[in-house]
């Protein structure tokens, strides 16, 4: 299995109800061999039309956010946890999560990214399996067994509260000093700490026998 063969068996997928609702799957874009993967919530209006993620206002801010650290869409790979739009942007419901997760840690498998950005609750909460919320793990390094998470609020909620514009912003240029260092050191940065969360709200132990995790960005 490959990216191309994954996005072609779901091409006209019945899995869910979301199916009958829908313009069109989408799968995700961006680099296959990228190091770096962002994941966000589901399409939108736009991103339903055209068959790609982020490509509304949403999708504007997160490149102009991405530019703002060296970064260019074409050097990372975009996906969401649900790959059909929910009816009037509705949040996805359980069921549906569970229904397309399986395809998103395929894609993780394939791409083999050494970091990935989480946007928003769902898509935090869906890789970190814990019902936490993103304002406390927001700008934190979270390493899981394969790679590294980086939450961040979801473009869209900045959007839509001002507030979020600048802390956004900061945990941007948080994720610019975890490049660099991990590109730089075959461990993860000392100055960036771990979420501190009360039980049962604990993000994955490290597992001491974790390898160093390396990253070629640059």
């Amino acid at each position: 299995m490959d990216l191309p063969r994954l996005s072609a068996s779901l091409h006209d997928c019945q899995r869910c109800q979301l199916a009958s609702g829908r313009t069109q799957v989408v799968f995700g874009t961006g680099n296959p061999q990228a190091s770096i993967m962002f994941v966000g919530e589901a399409p939108g209006f736009y991103e339903d039309r055209q068959g790609e993620p982020f490509v509304g206002a949403a999708g504007k801010l997160l490149t102009e956010l991405l530019q703002s650290i060296g970064l260019e869409r074409s050097d990372i790979y975009i996906a969401n946890v649900i790959k059909c739009r929910p009816p009037n942007n509705r949040d996805p419901l359980p069921d549906e999560i569970n229904t397309c997760k399986p395809f998103l840690l395929q894609q993780i498998e394939l791409i083999q990214p050494k970091l990935v950005c989480t946007l928003g609750n769902f898509a935090t909460q869906t890789l970190l399996e814990r019902k936490v919320g993103i304002t406390k793990v927001r700008g934190q390094v979270i390493r899981l067994e394969n790679f590294v998470v980086f939450p961040l609020f979801h473009p869209a909620a900045a959007l839509h509260q001002g507030n979020l514009r600048v802390p956004l912003k900061e945990d941007f240029q948080k994720l610019k000093t975890v490049l660099e260092q991990m590109s730089q050191t075959p461990t993860l940065p000392n100055t960036i700490s771990q979420p501190t969360l009360s039980t049962p709200q604990e993000p994955p132990k490290e597992t001491p026998a974790d390898p160093p995790i390396q990253m070629n960005l640059f």
